[in-house]
């Protein structure tokens, strides 16, 4: 089954009545997990974004220290999958500040941790690859949020 385009959804949608378009929506969030996360950032969060941040970040916290520190193959495993879930969580809100946010506090977080990410090269330049990540996304922000990120990155 090939899949249509973005723009052919959005004409469908917009000749259907709002009863099936809520049949619809409910459909995708029962689909698949991803689906109701973003639904319900959108719908309870989306608000509040230094909320969701903040909640992002306890979890963040929490993963942490949940980390196997008997090898470092287990912490790479464990850092890698505490990543891909705030590249996730990122996503959903699309904002550049929230990036900045989530990935400096990431970044601190990684640095914080026993045993050293310095005595692994993986984590070392997983470590770097985010700074970068971090030096780019600030780029796009106000003049002044640059600066403020700017020097957090420093510190």
């Amino acid at each position: 089954m090939k899949a249509a385009s973005i723009a052919e959804i959005k004409q469908e949608l917009s000749s259907r009545p709002q009863r099936e378009l809520l049949k619809l929506c409910l459909h995708l969030a029962k689909f698949k997990k991803e689906n109701k996360e973003l639904l319900t950032y959108l719908l309870y969060e989306a608000s509040d974004e230094q909320a969701y941040i903040e909640s992002i970040k306890i979890e963040i916290e929490q993963e942490f220290e949940l980390i196997n520190k008997k090898t470092y193959y287990y912490i790479k495993k464990s850092v890698r999958k505490i990543l891909r879930s705030v590249k996730k969580y990122i996503r959903y809100s699309k904002k550049k500040e929230t990036e900045v946010e989530l990935l400096l506090y990431f970044c601190s977080e990684l640095k914080k941790m026993s045993p050293s990410m310095k005595g692994n090269t993986a984590l070392y330049n997983l470590y770097n690859r985010q700074i970068e990540a971090i030096k780019k996304a600030i780029s796009f922000l106000h003049e002044d949020l640059q600066f403020d990120y700017t020097n957090e990155l420093e510190n």
